[in-house]
């Protein structure tokens, strides 16, 4: 099945494994909050891109290893460009002790769920998000 959800990379030698089932993965969970997906880009990049694009468009002098744009005019509708520094990933991976897919697929998700209007500048938003990564998480099908 096509869905609106392209892959691409910038700035690294980057091919995310299973594309097809991983938009099919982030359909449904749009589905299941309810909403529609239009159109969703990731763009998967180095550190120094991501923190090129945090200086410029968000004021903000930092490593991330997510940033979303919302690019929806309209509720109920997801819309948008998700960029994913593979560095940061990789490191936070390592961090935690997890695996390097698992760590991409919770990045990957928490875009969507930003998207679909959940927030972590609290440490109660911070942790219904991840409640939510989880959940999202244990209905991967590959």
């Amino acid at each position: 099945m096509d869905h609106p959800i392209e892959f691409f990379s910038e700035d690294v030698e980057f091919e995310l494994n299973n594309p097809e089932q991983v938009a099919e993965w982030i359909a449904s969970i749009v589905a299941r909050h309810g909403q529609d997906l239009s159109n969703l880009t990731y763009i998967f990049c180095s550190d120094d891109y991501l923190h090129e694009i945090n200086v410029e468009y968000l004021d903000h002098d930092t490593l991330t290893d997510i940033i979303t744009f919302n690019n929806a005019d309209e509720d109920g509708i997801i819309e948008g460009d998700v960029f994913i520094s593979i560095d940061r990933v990789r490191d936070n991976a390592q961090d935690h002790g997890t695996a390097f897919e698992d760590e991409l697929h919770r990045v990957i998700i928490h875009g969507v769920l930003h998207l679909l209007g959940f927030k972590d500048k609290t440490e109660a938003q911070e942790a219904l998000m991840r409640k939510e990564e989880d959940s999202s998480l244990s209905l991967r099908k590959f």
